[in-house]
């Protein structure tokens, strides 16, 4: 094995077909999808333009499929002429007029159902109110709100006029609020009085005003939505209520029609170092992937209930909220509150309650449920469940098991997707009436995505799992475009390394002997132990298989002899040992690694904590977990931790 690669110590047998249950009523048969494999081998170009005649309703038809001539800055359908809320809004008066587009559950558990008919009128309505705050084709708009059916709402509205909207995500402070306001030069921000979230009111106007005190010259106004209806602050001039906004306003708003390559929307990733970078996404291709993978991975369907649990202020709640499921015709959920107000059985009872039948949510949202018991899924009907979902890391094996035999029952599929916010859409992921899933494993990449594991040099690494870096060598329609307003830093984050040649994702991975995917983690989360390179993910899924683990994440603590130690934090389905610390148990769960995976992979540390540091979207914190690992004092920003008082845990303190 090449030293250059990463090694790979994470093997599993387990094999699930799909149920005689599920290929009943599944819509792609096994023939459908050795077709569109086979097509995509054949000409990927004359593929897309295929599946984009098929799925979107064109108001001037494309003639030129892809425009590479300024690789790596790739045009699809650049001639072509459309309009996102039109294929999400209008197309679906026809026949789906009266059926229900949102149920939303606030987090008190108020419930309210929007139709298709209602959606399109208070879209135009809104949409007509931004027009009259001077809002038109390619200004910016900042939408920073709770998880209600008006953020839905607003992004259709901005995607109607050809405003190009930047979603922040509600947990967000100020400071990283006014940063991506400056950034985009966004002329509106559209916010709430407050959100409610596991029973308290999350301050996003007070927020947006402290943003907006700091700078943000180029804000013009700022619309308010009442929603918790408690006390704030309304600057005379520039802050209108949505209800006044939107009063005496027309419900007809003819669309935008704007060239497929047109930004569609802004959405910042933190990255690992430097300022958050504005990920820019097209119009045409963008719609085209989130379509097709809702029909290739969902499997939807005309009586589907379609729920992902996801915050708009991320990608997952772009693609499968906002946009994929509206396109499809899907009647989905929108969530207000969390999975454990006011008690761990919020998600199964709103899916009984709601008939969800695909279910869509993070491996972090699970392995906290998992810690709570059977019993409160056990006491809920989950019967009308279908086909589950997984998103926004690899989920490890144990956790994995228990979403299929508690959630679904051990007949529905689980379809494990990888992808990320540049990619706009899954790439790697299964096709559940065809897929034989393996826990643990994406599977295989999506019909027209050409992704491949290779090493330094950028050579295929063929040899069954051993990892490299995961690259896609092809472009495909969801594809970035650039990072906001700097070409320069967009070429050298995704495409230097392998001079231009391949997109590279940032993650490690391999393939194994059936040539399925698995993701080992964040090329900057790889540890070199010994000269051993080793994916964090992988030590990780080994101490959650242990019956005593509820969660764990694993990062890299610099050693004289090492090079890296292994240091490991540990969430217990029992109790945390005082001051986080258990010799007895290390020693248990180090021997437990050893079993799974090897010597050269027990952690060398272990601290207890009752959580890990996540922000309020569910995503661990890794950089802080760097830093206390180091015994280095906390400088970093901490203020979207979901927790804030379980560092004193984490830190030995307490």
């Amino acid at each position: 094995m090449s030293e250059d690669n990463i090694q790979s110590t994470l093997h599993e047998t387990r094999h699930f077909p799909p149920s005689a249950e599920f290929l009943k009523t599944s819509l792609l048969s096994a023939d459908k999808v050795t077709d569109l494999y086979a097509s995509a081998e054949r000409d990927n170009e004359d593929f897309w333009a295929d599946q984009a005649r098929i799925e979107i309703d064109w108001h001037t038809p494309f003639t030129t499929t892809l425009d590479s001539s300024n690789a790596p800055f790739y045009h699809w359908f650049p001639d072509g002429k459309l309009n996102v809320s039109y294929n999400c809004l209008d197309r679906q008066l026809e026949k789906n007029a009266d059926k229900v587009a949102i149920i939303f559950e606030g987090d008190a558990g108020d419930v309210q159902q929007i139709t298709y008919r209602e959606l399109h009128t208070r879209v135009c309505v809104f949409a007509n109110a931004l027009k009259a705050q001077n809002i038109s084709k390619g200004d910016r708009v900042i939408i920073y709100m709770p998880m209600i059916a008006e953020a839905v709402i607003a992004m259709q509205a901005c995607v109607r006029i050809g405003a190009i909207h930047s979603v922040v995500f509600g947990g967000f402070s100020a400071s990283s609020l006014k940063d991506r306001i400056e950034d985009t030069q966004a002329k509106i921000v559209i916010t709430a009085d407050g959100g409610n979230r596991g029973g308290r009111v999350i301050e996003l106007k007070a927020t947006t005003d402290s943003a907006l005190e700091q700078g943000c010259d180029s804000i013009e106004s700022v619309i308010v939505f009442k929603r918790t209806g408690h006390d704030i602050a309304m600057q005379s001039g520039r802050d209108i209520w949505w209800s006044d906004a939107i009063s005496d306003q027309s419900s007809v708003c003819e669309p935008e029609w704007m060239n497929a390559t047109d930004p569609l929307f802004l959405l910042y990733t933190s990255g690992s170092t430097g300022k958050p970078k504005g990920i820019q996404h097209s119009t045409g291709g963008y719609l085209l992937n989130a379509i097709t993978t809702m029909r290739w991975v969902f499997d939807i369907q005309d009586s589907d209930v379609f729920w992902c649990t996801a915050d708009v202020g991320w990608i997952t709640g772009h693609t499968y909220v906002a946009y994929g499921p509206l396109a499809t015709g899907a009647t989905i959920v929108i969530f207000e509150g969390v999975p454990t107000y006011p008690d761990a059985g919020r998600f199964w009872a709103m899916c009984e309650r709601h008939g969800v039948t695909i279910f869509y949510t993070a491996p972090t949202a699970i392995r906290a449920l998992i810690k709570q018991g059977d019993d409160f899924p056990n006491n809920h009907d989950l019967s009308k469940l279908r086909l589950l979902g997984t998103v926004g890391e690899p989920i490890n094996p144990e956790a994995w098991m228990w979403y299929h035999k508690v959630i679904g029952k051990e007949h529905c599929p689980i379809v494990d997707t990888w992808w990320q916010t540049e990619t706009g859409a899954h790439m790697i992921a299964p096709i559940p009436s065809v897929t034989t899933t393996t826990p643990g494993s994406c599977t295989r990449a999506l019909p027209g995505i050409d992704a491949a594991v290779v090493n330094e040099q950028g050579e295929e690494i063929t040899h069954a799992n051993e990892g490299g870096y995961l690259v896609m060598r092809q472009p495909w329609p969801s594809m970035i475009q650039t990072i906001w307003g700097d070409d320069q830093r967009y070429q050298d984050t995704y495409w230097s390394m392998f001079d231009g040649k391949y997109y590279l994702a940032g993650d490690s991975a391999r393939r194994d002997e059936e040539g399925f995917f698995w993701i080992m983690g964040r090329i900057d989360d790889v540890l070199n132990v010994s000269g051993h390179r080793l994916g964090t993910m992988e030590i990780e899924s080994a101490l959650a298989a242990n019956p005593l683990v509820a969660e764990a994440a694993v990062v890299g603590k610099p050693h004289d002899i090492k090079g890296e130690s292994i240091f490991a934090y540990v969430v217990l389905k029992g109790d945390r040992p005082e001051n986080g610390i258990d010799d007895e148990l290390t020693q248990i769960l180090r021997a437990w690694v050893g079993e799974q995976i090897g010597a050269i992979a027990k952690p060398d540390e272990i601290r207890y904590a009752d959580n890990l540091p996540k922000t309020r979207s569910g995503k661990i914190m890794r950089r802080l977990l760097r830093t206390i690992a180091k015994g280095e004092e906390i400088t970093s920003d901490t203020s979207t931790l979901e927790n804030e008082s379980i560092l004193p845990q984490l830190q030995g303190k307490a």
